[in-house]
């Protein structure tokens, strides 16, 4: 548990909306159903003394801290506002802050997560799936019936793909320890060194599987922080060159940032690179079987 466990208290910005609504109801199932406490408070201007799902919602954020004791929280909020909502959550004191909202302007997140790195709060994201610890804690939108309880990390760029790349890791009788989705935005608050760090502290993590796609160079930084026994899956390797394929950060340009490039170096680093999401069971076996 790297950014929460059943314990942790979360906040939701925009909990009166349809989708802050929606997902507190499936984090606070989740947090049933693994005895966590979940969503203790939602935020939305002007909606206070409303409940959703029987969460209390409150005007800002002091006022709901002031209540509730809460250390994560997840944003739900219009992309025109929700760099003021993580710097709202990072000056009141919350220590995660999850930002699901997608289409946020550059500027705007370069100026929040900034912010948020003085106030000492971590951002992941934005334009993220948010992270799941099976059996302790969920923040943010990852489908929970797809999750087991293990010792492989995982990050990921996609969201789409970390639910595949989970998916295959349960069937095959592999659990995960924490699962991160890091956001496909060009700026983002953790990136894979980060997460990776959180890893290797941890205990639990004896594996990581590292989730890609084209464009920047997140992935081999992050390969090349570690010590941990990774292994890679890069998506894209059809994409053309200078154009963005579908997230904001996934762009080739000038030869760097492809997919055949990032898997070539990967590979030279010593990283084995999946073709496929359905060969990762397989090379997580090898990796522990080599590293036992």
């Amino acid at each position: 548990m790297i950014y929460g466990d059943k314990k942790t208290g979360v906040l939701v910005q925009g909990a009166t909306g349809k989708q802050g609504e929606f997902h507190i109801g499936l984090m606070n199932a989740y947090a049933k159903q693994v005895g966590g406490r979940g969503v203790v408070a939602g935020v939305t201007p002007g909606k206070a003394g409303k409940e959703v799902h029987g969460v209390p919602v409150y005007n800002t954020v002091r006022e709901a801290m002031r209540d509730h004791d809460i250390s994560a929280s997840v944003i739900f909020v219009p992309a025109a506002a929700a760099a003021d909502s993580i710097m709202e959550e990072a000056n009141a004191g919350i220590q995660t802050i999850v930002a699901i909202t997608e289409h946020i302007p550059v500027h705007d997140s370069m100026k929040a997560i900034a912010y948020a790195k003085m106030e000492g709060c971590t951002v992941i994201g934005p334009n993220c799936p948010g992270l799941l610890s099976p059996g302790e804690v969920k923040i943010g939108i990852m489908p929970a019936g797809l999750f087991s309880h293990g010792s492989v990390g995982v990050i990921s760029r996609s969201g789409t793909l970390t639910y595949e790349v989970v998916d295959e890791l349960t069937r095959a009788g592999i659990g995960q320890s924490t699962v991160v989705g890091i956001g496909g935005d060009p700026v983002i608050g953790q990136t894979f060194v980060d997460v990776l760090e959180r890893f290797g502290n941890d205990p639990q993590t004896k594996a990581v599987v590292l989730i890609g796609e084209v464009g920047g160079n997140l992935e081999e930084e992050g390969a090349k922080s570690t010590d941990l026994p990774i292994v890679s899956y890069i998506a894209g390797i059809s994409a053309p060159p200078d154009k963005r394929m579908g997230h904001a950060g996934a762009i080739v340009e000038g030869g760097e940032g492809d997919a055949r490039s990032k898997i070539a170096r990967l590979k030279k680093m010593g990283v084995p690179v999946a073709s496929r999401p359905s060969e990762i069971p397989r090379i997580v076996r090898d990796l522990f079987r080599d590293h036992c």
